[in-house]
């Protein structure tokens, strides 16, 4: 199945699970005031799915954890670590990334994923240059479900917005 790129906001696409761009997890959650992706997902979710990223310990760069969905109507989030202890994002972690967000996405037999542009916000990346990263590194990858990449536009689908 192709992927799907699209503009809009990331808690409002139709899949089963969507991706976080997390950190390596080594400051605590609570430490942290989330922003972009992770802002808008601890906004809607609440924090238990904070809480229970916490719980795996450090995350190595590109690694991916599954956890909960919090109050957000989809089967899970993963989380992955797409920026270095710098805060920058590198081809390396974005690709890993992706490789172990899809590891994760077939193991739990999910058929519908969406990415944000990991590593463009904090990470500081080149947003044009990340989507290539994601789209050819997805394309390497077998997998039969939906597979979106969702570039950030404030605004979009405003009224779909799971907390509405």
């Amino acid at each position: 199945m192709p992927v799907v790129h699209t503009e809009g906001d990331l808690l409002t696409q139709p899949v089963e699970v969507i991706v976080n761009a997390w950190n390596r997890n080594i400051i605590p959650w609570w430490l942290l005031l989330p922003q972009g992706v992770s802002g808008a997902i601890k906004k809607h979710a609440g924090i238990q799915p904070f809480r229970e990223v916490a719980r795996f310990g450090p995350i190595p760069l590109g690694g991916a954890v599954l956890t909960s969905a919090g109050r957000l109507p989809f089967r899970g989030i993963i989380h992955v670590a797409g920026i270095n202890m710098f805060w920058r994002s590198s081809e390396f972690s974005i690709r890993e990334s992706v490789r172990n967000a899809m590891r994760v996405a077939t193991e739990q037999g999910f058929s519908s994923i969406a990415f944000p542009l990991v590593g463009a916000g904090s990470g500081g990346g080149n947003v044009e240059q990340i989507e290539r990263f994601i789209t050819s590194e997805i394309d390497s990858i077998p997998f039969e479900g939906e597979i979106r990449i969702v570039r950030y536009k404030p605004n979009a689908n405003k009224d779909q917005h799971p907390s509405n």
